[in-house]
């Protein structure tokens, strides 16, 4: 009974893992999309993602049921129960960077067919990163690779450092012709969103380590300026 217990539980396992696995697809897609929207003016690829981030919003509490079914019938222990609550808040996390690059899709269409005269290359990079951050994360994940957790958090401050240059550049743009504030503007809310991504790829990272390890502390904490402490 015990080794068929065991049996069990692997495949209820696996099968949650698939289903992280498959929203984490959807989730890249829905940030390809929006970008390439973005890039191409390709407002067909931005309605796409809008219209479908209720569908990533459905798997994900069809993941989050099945998580607390498992819970319910399998009564889990150590390992494997922190593999299934880390499921939980994972999808939560992937669910919130679907929102993320709908947000993204939105602000695309609301761009709409104007002119691109601001460059786009750091908001290329940062997609190019967070898509390479989602992905391999989603591995260490599957993998229980806690080392490698840590080494996929610590490239959210190349996110960062894009975010920061976007800023600056798009801030001297408005100042250099104010008739360019809308679309600084757009692009600088598109910028936000995929830093937001990659902070959230970070707490995905820290649900890896605490199921290896049943340690639960942050990973690549933002350092305190002087001025958050006034």
């Amino acid at each position: 009974m015990k080794a068929q217990a065991r049996a069990t539980l692997d495949r209820e396992l696996r099968t949650t893992e698939e289903a992280v696995l498959r929203l984490g697809d959807m989730l890249a897609a829905a940030i390809d999309r929006s970008i390439r929207g973005l890039q191409e003016q390709a407002l067909e690829l931005a309605r796409q993602v809008a219209s479908e981030d209720a569908r990533l919003n459905a798997l994900r509490f069809e993941i989050e049921e099945a998580c607390l079914g498992l819970i319910a019938t399998q009564q889990p222990a150590a390992g494997d129960l922190r593999a299934v609550v880390a499921a939980m808040n994972i999808v939560s996390d992937l669910e919130r960077m679907g929102d993320h690059a709908a947000g993204i899709a939105r602000t695309v269409l609301r761009i709409g067919r104007e002119p691109h005269p601001l460059p786009l290359a750091e908001i290329q990079r940062m997609a190019r990163g967070c898509q390479s951050m989602l992905g391999e994360v989603l591995e260490a994940f599957v993998a229980r690779d806690a080392a490698g957790a840590r080494r996929i958090a610590a490239k959210d401050d190349e996110i960062d450092a894009s975010y920061t240059r976007l800023f600056r550049e798009l801030l001297a743009s408005m100042i250099a012709d104010p008739e360019r504030t809308t679309q600084a503007l757009h692009l600088l809310f598109i910028g936000h969103n995929l830093e937001r991504i990659g902070d959230r790829v970070t707490n995905i990272a820290e649900r890896v380590v605490f199921v290896t390890g049943g340690e639960m502390r942050e990973l690549n904490p933002e350092p305190y300026e002087a001025s958050d402490l006034e």
